[in-house]
C-alpha cells in the first residue's frame, strides 16, 4: 500500500504506522492510510460519531485530522457526507478524488464509489463496491456500502443479505441494523423492523437514532402520539438531533396541527448550529405549508432557503431550491412559471464549477421536467419526444434513479392518452415509493375500469406517511378525498 506524506518522517514514526495498518490489513478490513498516529485517532472518533448519525459532532474530529495530516483522504472523504452545504459536500469529495491514487486499493475503491454516485451513477457504483466486498470479504464496512447501494435502488432482499453479512462479521456494527430495520420496513415486514430496531437501541441506548429510527417505523404505521414519543426520546438524549425535530413535525402534519409542526421546527431554527440545520428547518416548514395547501407560505419559505443558498454561493443547493419552487408552480397549474423556475435551476448548474458528471445528470433532469410541463399545457408531440429522449439517455448511462423518472413521465403521459394499461406498466416500472406515483397508478386503475386495484393503490398513497416529503405533501389530501369518494361509490 501506498502511505500519502508531506514531509520525511523518522524511522519510527513510519515503523509504527507500518504496524498499525499491517494489523489492519491483516484482520481483512480496508487499510486507512494517513502520516499521522493522531490523526488517525481523531478520524476513528468522527467514523464512530458519524457512524451513529451524528454528522455535526464528528465534523471537528475530521477536522483535526485533516490538519495534523493534510493529505488524509479518507478523513477528506468523510468530512464531505457531514457537510452541512452541498457546496462544502462537493469540495470534500473532490479533495478525496485527487488523493485517490495515493492510498490503499480499498480506500480508493471507496472514495471512487462514492464519486459515483455523486455523478449519478448508481450501477457503476455498485460494480466498484462489489469489487470492494470481493478484496475485503471480512470487511463489515465494504458489505455496508454494497448494502446501502441494493438499499437506494430498492433492492431490499438483496441489501438485507449484504446487512446480514455485516452482522455476521461484527455483531456490535449497529448501523446495519439501523439499515436492515428500514429496508424490512420497506418491504412492509413492520414486525421484522422492530427487532432490528429495537436491536439496534439495545446496542447504542445513549445515541439518539435508535429512538429515531423506531419513530419512523411507528409513524409509518399511523402510530403519531407514539412516535411523537419515541422521537422526544431521542431529543432527551440529544437536542440538536435534527431528525428528530422533523419528525415531531411530521406527524403533527399528519395530525393536520400545522401550526404545531412549524413550532417545533422554529425551535430547530433557533438551535441550529449551521447553515445546513437552519436549511432543513426551513424546507421542512416548506412541507408543512404545502401539506396544509397554504402554496404562497412555502414559496416564501423556499425564496429564504435560496437566499442562503446565494449567499453561500452554493448552486447545488439553489438549484434544488429552483426546482421545488417550479414544483409548487406546477401543482398550481403555473406551468410557464414552472418551467422557468426549471430553467433557472439548470443554469445554476450549467454556470457552476461543479464536474461535467454533475452537469450533464442535471441537463438529463430537464428534459424530464420539460415533457411534464409540455404534457400539461397539450403539447403531447413535445412531451413524448421529451420523454423519450431523457428515457435513452438516462438508460444509456444506466441511471436507476432517472430511468424510474422516465417511466413515471411516459406514465403520465399514456394516461393522458388514454393507453390505462400502458400507463400501468409504465408506473410500475416508476419509483412506487413514491406516493405520488401511487396515486396515479390508482387513477390509471380506475380509468381502466378495476376499482378494486384503484382503490389498493389510493389507500397506499393515502397511508403513505413519508417523512418530510414534498411529493407527499403534494399528494396527501387529493388521495384522501379521492379514495373517500371512492368509498362511497363502492
Amino acid at each position: 500500500m501506498v502511505f500519502k506524506q508531506l514531509f520525511l518522517m523518522i524511522i519510527t514514526s513510519l515503523f509504527c504506522i507500518f504496524l498499525l495498518m499491517c494489523q489492519t490489513k491483516d484482520s481483512g478490513k480496508i487499510p486507512i492510510t494517513t502520516s499521522s498516529k493522531e490523526a488517525l485517532a481523531d478520524f476513528l472518533q468522527g467514523r464512530d460519531l458519524f457512524e451513529k448519525l451524528r454528522g455535526q459532532e464528528s465534523l471537528q474530529h475530521f477536522d483535526a485530522a485533516m490538519e495534523k495530516d493534510p493529505n488524509f483522504a479518507m478523513a477528506y472523504l468523510f468530512s464531505s457526507f457531514s457537510q452541512p452545504i452541498a457546496k462544502d459536500f462537493f469540495q470534500r469529495v473532490d479533495q478525496a478524488v485527487a488523493l485517490k491514487d495515493k492510498v490503499s486499493e480499498g480506500e480508493r475503491l471507496w472514495i471512487e464509489g462514492v464519486k459515483a454516485g455523486t455523478d449519478g451513477f448508481p450501477m457503476k457504483q455498485r460494480g466498484i463496491y462489489q469489487s470492494l466486498v470481493m478484496k475485503y470479504p471480512k470487511a463489515e464496512r465494504a458489505h455496508n456500502l454494497l448494502g446501502n447501494n441494493y438499499f437506494g435502488t430498492q433492492e431490499y432482499e438483496k441489501a438485507i443479505a449484504e446487512y446480514e453479512q455485516v452482522i455476521r462479521i461484527n455483531p456490535e456494527f449497529s448501523q446495519a441494523y439501523n439499515q436492515m430495520g428500514y429496508a424490512y420496513r420497506f418491504l412492509k415486514k413492520y414486525d421484522e423492523a422492530e427487532k432490528a430496531f429495537q436491536k439496534y437501541i439495545e446496542l447504542i441506548p445513549d445515541d439518539p437514532n435508535p429512538y429515531d429510527s423506531y419513530a419512523e417505523l411507528l409513524m409509518k404505521r399511523g402510530k403519531f402520539e407514539a412516535s411523537i414519543e419515541q422521537y422526544q426520546k431521542a431529543l432527551k438524549v440529544n437536542p440538536n438531533f435534527v431528525a428528530s425535530h422533523l419528525g415531531i413535525a411530521t406527524n403533527y402534519n399528519f395530525l393536520d396541527e400545522h401550526e404545531k409542526a412549524r413550532e417545533q421546527l422554529q425551535k430547530l431554527f433557533d438551535i441550529a448550529r449551521n447553515d445546513g440545520e437552519r436549511r432543513a428547518a426551513r424546507f421542512a416548514m416548506t412541507v408543512s405549508y404545502v401539506d396544509e395547501g397554504k402554496m404562497d407560505k412555502a414559496l416564501e419559505e423556499l425564496g429564504w432557503q435560496y437566499n442562503l443558498g446565494k449567499s453561500t454561493d452554493d448552486p447545488a443547493n439553489m438549484a434544488g431550491d429552483l426546482v421545488s419552487m417550479g414544483n409548487i408552480h406546477f401543482e398550481m397549474k403555473k406551468y410557464d412559471k414552472a418551467l422557468t423556475f426549471y430553467q433557472d435551476a439548470l443554469k445554476a448548474i450549467e454556470s457552476s464549477d461543479l464536474s461535467e458528471a454533475v452537469k450533464d445528470n442535471a441537463r438529463r433532469f430537464f428534459l424530464y421536467n420539460e415533457a411534464r410541463v409540455a404534457l400539461k399545457k397539450g403539447d403531447l408531440k413535445l412531451a413524448r419526444d421529451k420523454a423519450a429522449e431523457f428515457m435513452r439517455q438516462a438508460q444509456a448511462v444506466n441511471n436507476t434513479f432517472q430511468v424510474w423518472l422516465a417511466h413515471e413521465v411516459a406514465g403520465m403521459i399514456a394516461l393522458e392518452e388514454e393507453n390505462y394499461q400502458e400507463a400501468i406498466n409504465h408506473f410500475d416500472e416508476s419509483n412506487l415509493q413514491n406516493p405520488y406515483n401511487l396515486y396515479r397508478m390508482s387513477l390509471a386503475y380506475q380509468k381502466s375500469g378495476n376499482e378494486e386495484m384503484a382503490a389498493d393503490f389510493l389507500e397506499r398513497a393515502v397511508n403513505d406517511n413519508t417523512l418530510n416529503s414534498m411529493q407527499y405533501a403534494f399528494v396527501r389530501r387529493k388521495a384522501q378525498h379521492m379514495l373517500q369518494e371512492m368509498l362511497q361509490v363502492m
